[in-house]
């Protein structure tokens, strides 16, 4: 497993090289930026159809840079330059514990300062370079793919604070015992948390610049699949806790992979199973039976969905139902690969069942419903 950047460096090159990067988080990264593309790529396609329409907006320019700005942008510096310096400083300690870092109050108080000087100054500056003597308003055009970066911080900020919040509440009892831990801690994250959270603040951005619900949902759909397909990649690659139950049985192919049937998570991030012997360092554990390596599952069926959603878009017609089938898809998915994933199960009534499979059944009705809605309501659609 590769808990960090530096480590899968020195598995390909043989070369140790310390970098504050973990791989988890690296890929949640490439995994915005694969739904950045797929969702600035289907905005373009339907306002080239005449589906969404750019929007007109009055702004001021001339002004100098205002008090607020100067004092957003010097608050912004100091947190930059408290944190950066200290890690310069102390780049051994960053390597080995970033999280720890970032999230402490340790920091170095004249390398924020400085930093806040600069880019207070940097503003002013900025803004001085377009300060006319009387300020003007000016009409410009929005384009909807325009918009897709603001939807992407949206997107991640409301989708991270939701994949945290669903995943204390799948593991309660962890939660209560270390409440500020579990909060602040960058493991332990929850899909349909992000999926519900990130996407209602997309619709909300989407609401306010003019696109209707149902395109902003199609334009999703094969994006957000694509995302969870990377997503899922740096999940697998460092071991964050998210495999499957203990796979003992013998591999049905002999052409298949050890690590694709049975796998064991050595250095896993999540810190479970035994001790390794010899290993040092803070990820030196390894399931003590290997599991269904259910995160690369995820991966390869999502992105085969994928690419089942981006080759029949264009053939769909309908408002709302290519987010249809792409909730069923998901649901599906989810829900038959929580049948071999450990996760906390709930018993109601005689029946035991995780989070997932629950949200992952009603994602699938809701998907179900959407497209019978998009059938029945076709010729409303027409002039949608």
């Amino acid at each position: 497993m590769f808990p960090t950047v530096s480590h899968f460096i020195e598995y390909a090159f043989g070369v140790q090289i310390p970098l504050p990067l973990n791989t988890f988080g690296l890929l949640v990264a490439l995994a915005f930026v694969a739904g950045y593309w797929a969702f600035t790529e289907e905005l373009r396609r339907k306002e080239i159809l005449g589906l969404l329409h750019p929007i007109k907006r009055t702004v001021s320019v001339g002004k100098p840079a205002s008090t607020n700005e100067i004092l957003f942008n010097g608050v912004f510096g100091f947190l930059i330059g408290y944190k950066l310096v200290y890690a310069f400083f102390n780049y051994r300690l960053f390597v080995s514990d970033s999280q720890g870092v970032l999230l402490s109050s340790k920091g170095n108080l004249l390398g924020g300062l400085l930093f806040a000087a600069i880019f207070a100054y940097w503003d002013y500056k900025e803004k001085s370079k377009f300060k006319l003597s009387q300020p003007k308003q000016v009409e410009v055009t929005e384009h909807p793919y325009e918009l897709t970066g603001h939807m992407i911080v949206w997107a991640a900020v409301w989708g991270l604070l939701g994949a945290k919040i669903f995943d204390n509440l799948e593991h309660w009892d962890s939660f209560v015992k270390d409440p500020i831990g579990s909060l602040l801690s960058f493991s332990g994250l929850t899909f349909y948390g992000g999926l519900i959270c990130g996407g209602a603040a997309v619709l909300y951005i989407a609401k306010k610049n003019g696109i209707k619900p149902l395109h902003m949902l199609d334009v999703g759909g094969p994006g957000m699949m694509l995302a969870y397909s990377v997503g899922r990649i740096g999940c697998h690659l460092s071991g964050d806790g998210d495999w499957g139950i203990v796979n003992l049985h013998p591999k049905p192919f002999g052409w298949l992979p050890d690590w694709l049937w049975a796998y064991t998570y050595p250095n896993n991030v999540a810190m479970e199973g035994i001790p390794i012997p010899d290993c040092t360092g803070r990820f030196c554990s390894v399931l003590p039976l290997p599991v269904y390596p259910t995160p690369i599952y995820e991966v390869i069926v999502c992105f085969i969905l994928f690419l089942i959603l981006w080759r029949i878009r264009k053939q769909i017609k309908l408002p709302g139902m290519m987010f249809g089938i792409y909730l069923m898809m998901n649901g599906l998915e989810r829900f038959f690969v929580e049948l071999i994933r450990v996760n906390t199960r709930y018993h109601v009534a005689g029946l035991a069942f995780t989070q997932a499979e629950l949200i992952s059944s009603i994602l699938f009705i809701c998907g179900l419903l959407l497209v019978v809605f998009s059938i029945k309501n076709k010729e409303k659609h027409a002039n949608y």
